[in-house]
């Protein structure tokens, strides 16, 4: 009989081959290929921003205005959470191990040029971002029944769209449920954390590595079979409250961890201030192959913004059509509002916390160059030698004033946050998109969390290739409907934009 371990290895082999097809080709430039999808979505951006006339650069100061300034209930807000809380309820799942593992991950596989292209993803997602956000309110419905608010891709496809196009909305919950259940949500986080629980473990308890137990016919440390049983509790004790316990602990725990991981990047960033401008040029030389052998510059280029973007995408979730699920609970009745508010939670990821752990790779040249891992996967690699363990030595590297073991602390503490929010913002993304298809059913909800709980449990015993490989696939999968959605619909954002600012400037409504 095959051994467990080769069933493991020719899943993972299948995931990876669909992921090829998901984020492949559809044609070539010179010989490379350029990923359609890819284009997709920063297609999307571009279009949105020239429409918007660059909104997302110009009103950025009243964004994060809007983000600490609630809307007042008495002027006709209606919703389930403050807009703050909506935006953090959002940002828990946008937050999460991406900001770590997927920059890592990104910076081997496409060099550190891939930094750049997920500043520049970022820059245009802002606007797909914030004409998500806009159109979650916009479309959004109350459910008399739970007394939920109801929105997102699903329902700004069926309701702006027209109902000819539910069937694209039910493919954008279908596949938002899968999300959740097998990609984002909680494989890649999960494992993420175990996999920081292991390496601290190894590195400074169990050096010997003996404390090890066998699970299918693999070897697991004790530290990762703690941290699942961890987690699925943890995780349980959270979801079963629903949306308002989600929001109530994301409000309290996602100022902290991006305040932590900042602050603790920003001192590394001051120890090395040096570094900073040869960082920079070798984060642009990189995007434009300037480092490349002349033969291989369009083929670095290509690389570096195929795992730029798509690492961009995973982190901030730009385009996929999460965020929206959230803002539409906001207690606001002005979708522009909303939209600003929602924008923000890019700019925070991508822009903030993201450029923190690409300047920390760059300025202490962590991890080895791609070359040196030259025929081992890449989603390996994020666990294997770069990933956690890669920005952990960035970090020992960058403040040498600090005992390793304090630095490595930090980053897997900031690991954890990142992803248990993570785990939380997605479980209620997915059980929306089940609400939608089932009609606003509560039953498969409440069967939904605990298979959503057996999942986080799970989860840390794949490898770690399948893992970020599914999430990949689905979040393709997802991405596609919603993007579809937001191009047909510019249209709209671009009018409901002017009607704003327009009455705000004719004082006919008021900040």
């Amino acid at each position: 009989m095959m051994q467990a371990a080769t069933w493991l290895d020719t899943f993972t082999d299948y995931v990876n081959l669909v992921d090829d097809k998901v984020w492949g080709t559809s044609f070539e430039i010179g010989g490379f290929p350029v990923p359609l999808l890819i284009i997709l979505i920063l297609f999307g951006g571009i279009w949105l921003t020239v429409r918007l006339g660059g909104m997302q650069f110009i009103q950025l100061p009243r964004a994060l205005k809007y983000m600490f300034r609630n809307e007042k209930v008495e002027h006709g807000a209606k919703g389930e959470v403050t807009s703050f809380g909506a935006l953090c309820t959002a940002l828990s799942a946008t937050i999460g191990t991406g900001n770590i593992v997927g920059v890592a991950t990104a910076y081997v596989a496409g060099g550190p040029g891939a930094i750049f292209w997920m500043w520049l993803a970022a820059l245009f997602g802002m606007a797909t971002k914030y004409s998500e956000g806009l159109l979650a309110v916009k479309y959004r419905e109350h459910d008399e029944a739970t007394g939920h608010v109801l929105g997102g891709p699903f329902y700004y496809i069926e309701r702006g769209m027209g109902p000819k196009w539910k069937w694209l909305a039910c493919v954008f919950a279908f596949f938002g449920c899968c999300v959740g259940l097998f990609g984002i949500g909680t494989f890649s986080q999960v494992n993420s954390i175990c996999g920081s629980f292991n390496t601290f473990f190894k590195s400074y308890i169990d050096t010997a590595d003996v404390h090890n137990f066998t699970v299918l016919g693999n070897s697991y440390s004790c530290a990762t079979i703690f941290g699942s049983i961890l987690l699925a509790f943890m995780v349980g004790m959270v979801v079963i409250g629903g949306l308002k316990r989600i929001a109530k602990v994301s409000e309290k725990v996602i100022p902290l961890m991006v305040i932590l991981y900042v602050a603790f990047s920003l001192l590394l960033v001051f120890c090395n201030l040096g570094k900073i401008p040869a960082a920079i040029a070798t984060i642009v030389q990189s995007a434009f192959g300037l480092q490349a052998a002349a033969g291989g510059a369009l083929g670095a280029i290509i690389a570096a913004m195929q795992k730029g973007i798509a690492r961009g995408i995973f982190s901030n979730e730009a385009g996929l059509g999460s965020a929206p699920i959230a803002a539409a609970a906001a207690q606001t009745k002005e979708p522009v509002r909303q939209g600003l508010v929602s924008m923000t939670g890019t700019f925070l990821d991508t822009i903030i916390v993201c450029s923190m752990t690409g300047l920390a790779l760059t300025m202490t040249n962590q991890p080895i160059s791609a070359e040196s891992f030259k025929g081992v996967s890449e989603l390996y690699c994020a666990s294997a030698a770069t990933g956690a363990e890669a920005t952990m030595k960035a970090f020992a590297v960058g403040i040498p004033f600090l005992p390793a073991i304090v630095t490595d602390a930090l980053v897997m503490v900031s690991l954890v946050l990142f992803g248990f929010t993570t785990i939380l913002g997605w479980d209620y993304y997915s059980e929306r998109c089940l609400e939608y298809l089932t009609n606003g059913r509560m039953g498969p909800v409440y069967v939904y969390r605990w298979l959503y709980i057996l999942a986080v449990f799970i989860g840390p015993y794949m490898t770690i290739s399948a893992v970020w490989g599914i999430a990949d696939i689905f979040n393709g999968l997802m991405a596609v409907p919603n993007m579809i959605a937001l191009l047909a619909l510019s249209g709209v954002v671009a009018a409901e934009t002017k009607s704003y600012f327009k009455r705000l400037k004719s004082g006919e409504i008021t900040e």
